[in-house]
């Protein structure tokens, strides 16, 4: 009998993210929300496959969606490039997001992705001032804002959807600065010691709770979300209701206040 998600080593949770058959936020959308209807560009370059967006309802309250999209399969992958946006998919993002502010719409953020771009093409559009302006403007969005880690939460291209009111993680999943590999090739010269790297990282839920990154666990069923879709996507919906009833009653204000102070606390420590 498999053993509980929580007592997997973190490498072995990157596995079980990178399972073919787990579900990708194309699975979740339809069980989760209704009517989504999905939007596309972002009014400068193009449209990128690597988010997708929309707006749509859950439980009667609309809401704006902004989502990384994984493939399920070579075409899916390279349709969305395999999860790693170019700047035109953060600046889709930023425009759906200030469009939610204007009708006063919460916005729902997904996170899967190893990272954002980095090809010559990307850079030369301007890769990381779109995630520095996503990081700017969403701090200061003047409407809830409510994200999930479904799988790989990689370095800046994951935390340009990361800054909001509330961060859940999927019990497997995980979220860091830099992907594993790209953390041992940097530390050891070596992509290799890809599994030495995670498992010293402190990327897992747990420790992104302790350390006061992320503020919910989301269960998965025994062994990994593929095994009940349905279930892993009942979850996600009841956290995201429970938690757009209480964000929505805060304050704009307040509620800014609270998303700053969120985040200058990360990263605080003492030492004896």
């Amino acid at each position: 009998m498999m053993e509980r998600l929580n007592k997997l080593t973190p490498y072995e949770r990157l596995e079980v993210v990178r399972h073919k058959g787990r579900p990708t936020v194309r699975d979740y959308i339809p069980m989760i929300f209704d009517e989504f209807i999905e939007m596309h560009g972002d009014r400068y370059f193009g449209d990128d496959g690597a988010i997708m967006g929309g707006i749509a309802s859950i439980s009667g309250i609309p809401v704006t969606v902004i989502a990384e999209v994984k493939g399920r399969n070579l075409n899916e992958n390279k349709d969305s490039n395999f999860a790693m946006p170019h700047p035109e998919g953060y600046r889709k993002a930023l425009r759906l997001a200030k469009q939610a502010e204007k009708f006063h719409r919460p916005v729902i953020c997904f996170i899967d992705t190893p990272g954002a771009f980095c090809g010559v093409e990307a850079e030369k559009r301007g890769q990381g001032e779109a995630i520095a302006r996503n990081l700017l403007e969403f701090m200061r969005l003047k409407t809830p804002i409510i994200s999930v880690v479904l799988g790989e939460g990689g370095s800046g291209g994951a935390l340009a959807l990361g800054v909001c009111d509330e961060l859940a993680v999927l019990e497997n999943s995980i979220y860091s600065v830099i992907s594993p590999r790209g953390f041992a090739s940097i530390l050891w010269k070596d992509a290799g010691k890809e599994k030495e790297a995670c498992n010293i990282m402190r990327v897992t839920a747990e420790d992104m709770v302790e350390l006061g990154v992320a503020e919910k666990i989301i269960e998965e069923p025994l062994g990994g979300a593929h095994n009940d879709i349905g279930q892993t996507a009942e979850n996600i919906a009841e956290f995201l209701y429970k938690t757009l009833h209480k964000k929505m009653k805060i304050d704009i204000d307040v509620l800014l206040n609270e998303r700053y102070t969120k985040f200058r606390k990360v990263g605080e420590f003492t030492e004896e």
